[in-house]
């Protein structure tokens, strides 16, 4: 009985909009097919990491700007299985952190992957933490330590890996590697002397704020000038990127590093209203999404235009929200 009359308002809706002309019939579309109800999946990372925290910043600020449009939060393990869960059409959008959706796009050890930019999340400058009482100082310092690189499927071991690269050094030859079941275990492990260090990246990982929030508390390392340089020679597809003074308990200085954009991704040949509901619903709700979470005030449409390393990139219909915007041509 419900259904019946559903389809009935549904059939007499499009009558009407049958009957205006030309651009208020577009408008007037637009506008109905934008209070239709939707549910979408968002794969996230597992426990513990900044992704999860990111995918609950964004169900709540797409639950007050687009009441319609339900986003399901799913754990994952990370980037690397996002990106094929997404061309399989297993997620309709997924969390991707920058040196993975790199690599998917050149086709590195793959071919290339065929997905697109819905929004930028925020920049992620790598760097190490390490207890305040540590004696290191430089990434030099490390060599031979024990270090907490993250789970396995994490885009932040990829950043660590080109990171590393750029310095002539690698991840398992140069120091005791040690690789996450779940991004959450790191604190944990630094603060009972089990790890050196931990690998990280963002002005919001929890991980970072763990550490930083501990009665020990800690101590950020990032390469200096040089290396930095070193880096970006080798792998210009990187950033300079600076996390500002004060994004963490203790951290009084602002520290220069290296990084890349995260990015929410989907297929651009699926979901072409889907992905333009929730770009709209992200970008009107831009202010909101950064009192959730103070990261996420990176996540907005000028953001995601400049972030996208082609416009090609971009979602169709993305792409059709920023025009909207006057931001893309």
């Amino acid at each position: 009985m419900i259904q019946s009359r559903r389809r009935l308002i549904a059939g007499f809706g499009m009558m009407l909009l049958s009957a205006l002309p030309g651009a208020a019939q577009a408008q007037a579309q637009t506008q109905t097919q934008a209070e239709l109800p939707l549910t979408v999946s968002l794969g996230t990372a597992t426990h513990g990491g900044g992704f999860p925290v990111y995918g609950d910043a964004v169900v709540r600020t797409v639950a007050q700007t687009d009441p319609a449009l339900k986003i399901e939060a799913r754990n994952t393990r990370g980037s690397l299985e996002n990106i094929p869960l997404l061309e399989q059409g297993k997620l309709d959008f997924g969390l991707v952190q920058g040196e993975a959706a790199h690599e998917a796009w050149i086709g590195t050890g793959r071919p290339p992957a065929r997905l697109a930019i819905v929004a930028a999340m925020y920049s992620q400058p790598g760097m190490f933490v390490v207890r305040a009482d540590s004696p290191a100082r430089s990434i030099q310092d490390l060599r031979g330590k024990r270090v907490a690189f993250g789970a396995r499927s994490s885009g932040l071991v990829l950043l660590a890996r080109y990171v590393l690269d750029g310095l002539g050094m690698d991840m398992t030859r140069d120091f005791q590697a040690v690789f996450l079941d779940r991004a959450g275990e790191g604190p944990g492990l630094l603060a009972k002397g089990e790890v050196d260090a931990l690998w990280g990246a963002g002005s919001s990982w929890p991980g970072f704020v763990a550490v930083m929030n501990a009665p020990q508390g800690g101590r950020f390392i990032v390469p200096d000038a040089r290396e930095r340089e070193r880096i970006l020679a080798r792998h210009a597809f990187l950033k300079a990127l600076t996390l500002p003074a004060g994004s963490f308990r203790g951290q009084d200085q602002p520290l220069n590093s290296v990084g890349s954009w995260s990015f929410i991704l989907a297929h651009p040949d699926r979901n072409e209203e889907q992905a333009y509901r929730l770009a709209r619903a992200l970008h009107r709700g831009d202010r909101l999404i950064g009192e959730i979470l103070p990261q996420a005030r990176e996540t907005t449409a000028l953001n995601t235009w400049n972030a996208a390393p082609r416009p090609e990139l971009l979602h169709p219909g993305t792409l059709r929200f920023l025009r909207e915007q006057g931001i893309a041509k």
